[in-house]
């Protein structure tokens, strides 16, 4: 009994293994063909509409180095101006095209960066976007 326990050797199995394995390759094979090889891209179509139209719609809120507000082109000596520059410029404008952009020096403190946005917030103005950059 001692010497059949001690002759007997392993035998591995691989018939299941094997069958697992050949299903697997055609389930892969069948959903292969079924997914997408490539991606579609929506292009933007043209509008009809000049782009000089679409900038005049745009408004850039400025805060100058050495002191002062511009809305576009129109000068704002304080917030007050500017606040009533931005009410002009907002009212009677859809909700989609009340966006305004802040640009202001790095230099800039933080505190007063705020208080600008507080008084486009108070305009109406949403979405408020933020370019800080140099303004050399």
């Amino acid at each position: 009994m001692n010497d059949r326990n001690h002759n007997a050797k392993p035998f591995i199995n691989v018939t299941p293994l094997i069958d697992v394995l050949l299903v697997l390759l055609i389930i892969f094979m069948v959903i292969s063909p079924q997914r997408p090889s490539r991606f579609d891209a929506r292009i933007p179509e043209k509008t009809s509409s000049p782009e000089s139209e679409a900038h005049n719609l745009s408004l850039v809120v400025t805060i100058n180095p050495t002191g002062g507000y511009q809305l576009n082109s129109s000068p704002a000596a304080s917030l007050p101006e500017l606040d009533a520059l931005l009410h002009r410029a907002l009212d009677g404008r859809p909700e989609n095209l009340k966006a305004v952009f802040l640009k202001a020096p790095r230099s800039l403190h933080y505190g007063e960066v705020v208080k600008v946005v507080d008084v486009m917030k108070q305009a109406g103005s949403t979405p408020i976007g933020l370019q800080i950059e140099n303004l050399n």
